[in-house]
C-alpha cells in the first residue's frame, strides 16, 4: 500500500466514522477513534452489503457512503453490548 493510499484510507475513516457519529447520537470519539471506526466500519460494509446485493459503486464518495454505513452498524451493536 503506497501512502497517497494511505492517506485517503485516513481520511475516508474520518469522515465515515464523523459521520457515524453524527447519525448515532451521543458517540464522539475524536480524530482517532473516528477513524478506527471508519475503517472498521468499511470493513463490515465491505462484508455485509455485497451479501445483502448492494452496490454503492466506486469511487471515494462510494467508500464514504458504504464506510459511514458500516460505522453506524458498529456504533449501534457498542450501545446494545453497553446497555446489556
Amino acid at each position: 500500500m503506497g501512502i497517497e493510499a494511505l492517506l485517503i484510507t485516513l481520511i475516508i475513516g474520518a469522515i465515515a466514522g464523523w459521520l457515524a457519529g453524527l447519525i448515532v447520537k451521543g458517540y464522539g470519539y475524536g480524530l482517532l477513534g473516528n477513524i478506527v471506526i471508519g475503517i472498521i466500519g468499511a470493513f463490515i460494509a465491505g462484508f455485509l452489503l455485497p451479501r445483502a446485493g448492494l452496490s454503492l459503486g466506486g469511487g471515494i464518495p462510494g467508500a464514504i457512503i458504504a464506510a459511514t454505513i458500516g460505522a453506524v452498524i458498529l456504533l449501534v451493536l457498542i450501545r446494545v453490548i453497553k446497555r446489556a
